[in-house]
């Protein structure tokens, strides 16, 4: 429920509370004045009648009604418990009416003076009734009354008016309160507003509308705002530009060394093959070094080899470094459909050449003998050598196995291996640039870009990767590719190939 319909539904209750609580007051108090009016005329009316009793019962009771003294708006009744007598004004008895009697025998009744409400067949009647007492003795009752049917309409009518115009009232305080909510909530629709609009389109520069007072509470939250995504401009723009200086200087390093690490690694080749054999043999084929001769010859040719082993991991890391520069600028694959199995079968063949401690296996490729992928092939290959060569890092001793699986539209490339495994808290920070678990620093080779570059890989193919690992018992990696399997013909059937 938004606020604008909160604070409207509680701004409509409470003035609904309020028109009940006004409604029901005036109500009661114009019924209270209203039959308070007719009770005072009533018992003015029966106190201005002259009844006379006399000595003698029926004609000891004597029982005068001054005529004049009948108004027609009040109907008057008078009764005779002893003899069972009754005298109405004439209005009563043109009307064929009498007022109920209350029985002599009920004290409590007989004696009561006041004022009761009475129906006379479907007519209401204020009734005023005023025992008669002779030596303490009831001897008959005096009634007065008068017709309240038009007071009964107007009230009806009143309660009509009040529910009504408090119905109406209400739903045009409620029509009134949304357009009003509305208007003063407007500003905070502006900051949505800019925010999805920021959210969208990535444009900081967008600032809410000052609309209204700037000095009120929703032209100071406005303010605070625009000057906060004020901030937010500066430090993204601040840290674009670094990030797009960050880039261009990886781009530029990665290509100006990649050349004199090539000139580098040809010139170690040329030295080694140059030199080792003249120092190995300085005075001529087959002559005999001397020992000083021969600890120069094992100094130089262990200098050699280190600064091609490190030579080698420059240029890889320079490698790596270009790919993450290609995808931070957005590059853009080639892709084409091409038959997955090969590429693995290839990639297969070839990782038993790569530096090992680990057994390698190949496992059932069977499930992706008719899958066909949209990629590109070199960064296909790249990728499983990723993983791969990642599986050889950690897996001192036992085995590195390549397998396949199949799940509905996408085919699977599992790479397991019974290293040294992970825990889980490091396998959300795997696929970050340059992480390496504590565990392997300064124990493994690496720069810890490969997954990084492998992850990006994966993403431009549309897959995805399952990891599977425990500490001390190794990992298990599954490359998620989405894949299309069609039926193969006769002549097109292939069984994978075993290792």
């Amino acid at each position: 429920m938004s606020i604008r319909l909160r604070l409207t539904l509680w701004y409509s209750g409470i003035l609904a509370g309020m028109l009940l609580s006004f409604g029901v007051a005036f109500y009661y108090y114009m019924d209270y004045t209203t039959y308070q009016g007719v009770r005072s005329q009533i018992r003015e009316q029966a106190l201005r009648l002259p009844v006379k009793v006399s000595i003698d019962f029926w004609d000891r009771l004597d029982l005068n009604i001054s005529s004049g003294a009948i108004q027609g708006e009040f109907f008057i009744q008078l009764y005779n418990y002893k003899e069972g007598g009754m005298r109405r004004s004439a209005n009563l008895h043109n009307a064929g009416l009498s007022f109920p009697v209350p029985d002599a025998s009920d004290t409590k009744k007989s004696l009561y003076e006041g004022f009761d409400s009475v129906k006379v067949n479907g007519y209401s009647f204020i009734v005023y009734q005023r025992p008669i007492i002779y030596d303490n003795t009831l001897i008959g009752l005096l009634q007065v009354g008068a017709y309240t049917g038009l007071q009964e309409r107007y009230l009806a009518n009143l309660r009509t008016i009040l529910i009504f115009s408090s119905l109406i009232a209400i739903l045009i305080a409620f029509t009134v309160g949304l357009l009003l909510a509305r208007q003063a909530l407007r500003p905070i629709e502006n900051v949505i507003r800019a925010a999805r609009q920021i959210e969208r389109g990535s444009d900081l520069s967008v600032r809410i509308p000052l609309e209204g007072p700037p000095h009120d509470e929703m032209g100071r939250l406005t303010g605070t705002l625009n000057g906060m995504l004020a901030r937010i401009e500066k430090a993204y723009n601040e840290l674009d530009e670094a990030y797009k200086a960050q880039r261009r200087f990886v781009s530029d390093a990665s290509h100006e060394l990649r050349t004199p690490l090539t000139t580098i690694r040809g010139n170690i080749d040329l030295l080694e093959r140059m030199w080792l054999p003249a120092l190995e043999a300085p005075g001529g084929k087959g002559e005999p070094i001397s020992e000083e001769e021969a600890e120069r010859a094992a100094i130089f040719r262990e200098a050699m080899r280190d600064i091609s082993e490190e030579a080698k991991r420059m240029s890889r890391l320079v490698g790596d470094l270009l790919s993450l520069a290609r995808a931070d600028a957005g590059y853009v694959m080639e892709k084409t459909d091409l038959a997955l199995l090969p590429i693995v079968e290839e990639v297969a063949r070839r990782a038993q050449l790569l530096p090992r401690k680990a057994e390698w296996r190949v496992g059932d490729l069977s499930a992706i003998v008719n899958a066909h992928v949209r990629g590109n092939p070199d960064f296909l290959r790249q990728l499983l050598f990723i993983f791969i060569e990642n599986a050889f890092k950690y897996t001192p001793h036992g085995y590195v196995e390549l397998s396949a699986r199949r799940s509905a539209d996408q085919a699977g490339i599992v790479v397991r291996d019974t290293g040294i495994g992970m825990n889980k808290e490091q396998v959300p920070h795997i696929f970050e640039r340059f992480y390496r678990a504590d565990e392997s620093r300064g124990k493994t080779a690496g720069t810890g870009l490969g997954l990084s570059i492998a992850k990006w890989i994966l993403d431009e193919h549309g897959g995805s990767v399952e990891v599977t690992t425990k500490e001390g018992a190794g990992s298990t990696f599954v490359i998620w590719l989405p894949a299309t399997f069609p039926e193969p013909s006769d002549s097109d059937i292939m069984e994978p190939t075993g290792h």
